[in-house]
């Protein structure tokens, strides 16, 4: 059940993040608020996780995660340049939520 709530909150903070993007500044109502709910949903399931799921795991993976599919985000549909440095981080970042959750952090 960790890891259902655990993707919830993934899925919540990444509507939210990308919701910022066109919330220009929080300028715009409805994206502003989707922003303010993605968050909230995304923060409510993750302490849910840590019912379950040790602390260093489910913030590894929910921050890794959610970093590399927003930079995805960026680079495949919000006209953000992709440079070998961006992949090289992105690649980086999932190792290191793989090399945590494989080091026995559960």
């Amino acid at each position: 059940m960790g890891y259902l709530t655990l993707s919830g909150a993934i899925l919540a903070e990444i509507l939210a993040t990308t919701s910022m993007k066109y919330s220009e500044g929080f300028s715009r109502l409805w994206p502003s608020l989707a922003t303010a709910a993605g968050y909230l949903v995304s923060f409510v399931l993750l302490a849910q996780t840590l019912k379950t799921i040790s602390v260093s795991t489910a913030y590894a993976i929910w921050s890794g995660v959610g970093t590399a599919v927003i930079a995805a985000i960026g680079m495949l549909f919000l006209g953000e340049t992709m440079t070998a440095a961006k992949v090289i981080g992105v690649l980086l970042v999932i190792a290191g939520v793989v090399v945590l959750n494989s080091s026995g952090a559960h």
